[in-house]
């Protein structure tokens, strides 16, 4: 299966335009926004939805695993975690999550660097945010390694800033509120990634929360 498998261009997936398709597992949905391969894939970002005591068999994460949790409280055998949390675990790692409640996360497979070997738990809700009150930003950085920077921002409303490039592509999912990104309306639960060498305005009139990763792209311009 392919969709959104070329790293070159633009992919721009709304949910409100995206349909949900069950997992093999029943109970867990999922709303794909990129993926390569079948069902064990090399590549994959998803919003996965579990039910109510839904769970899903043990399983290995090949090339790595990172998501965020959109509400409800997603577990593991390492803990429990409530809306806001972004988890990390690295290539090889393995487990059996389930959800009591239920929940919907954000979630990216097959993405790591194979030497990037770093287990995140981290709740951004009593994290050290970073303030910029001239730009109307605060930033939260989830993760680094090598060019890869995975952040968390929250922009005022009517905020806007002008164009930038970035080399190493860049990735956006909105958690919360709405952005326009070069012209294009987001709101929440949509999701764009720009290829490498790519520029991109951003802007909001209302306030938005979003998933900014960077820099983590092939073919980064010289």
């Amino acid at each position: 299966m392919k969709l959104n498998s070329d790293l070159s261009r633009l992919a721009i997936v709304k949910q409100k335009d995206a349909t949900w398709v069950p997992s093999p597992q029943p109970g867990v949905d999922r709303l794909m926004l990129e993926r390569v391969g079948a069902e064990k894939v090399s590549r994959a970002t998803s919003i996965v939805k579990y039910d109510r005591k839904s769970s899903f068999p043990e399983h290995t994460h090949d090339g790595g695993e990172e998501f965020f949790v959109l509400n409800g409280t997603f577990s593991d055998a390492t803990g429990d975690f409530d809306a806001g949390f972004y988890v990390r675990n690295p290539v090889g790692s393995n487990h059996a999550p389930w959800s009591d409640e239920g929940t919907d996360i954000f979630v990216k497979l097959g993405q790591f660097d194979p030497d990037d070997r770093t287990y995140v738990r981290l709740d951004t809700r009593g994290a050290d945010w970073q303030k910029n009150h001239e730009l109307g930003l605060k930033t939260l950085l989830l993760h680094q390694y090598g060019p890869e920077m995975v952040r968390l921002v929250t922009m005022e409303p009517a905020r806007s800033h002008p164009e930038h490039m970035f080399p190493g592509g860049a990735e956006i999912f909105v958690v919360s509120g709405s952005l326009e990104i070069s012209g294009t309306q987001m709101t929440k639960n949509d999701w764009l990634r720009s290829p490498a060498g790519a520029e991109l305005s951003i802007a909001s009139k209302a306030g938005a929360t979003f998933y900014f990763k960077t820099g983590h792209l092939p073919g980064a311009s010289k």
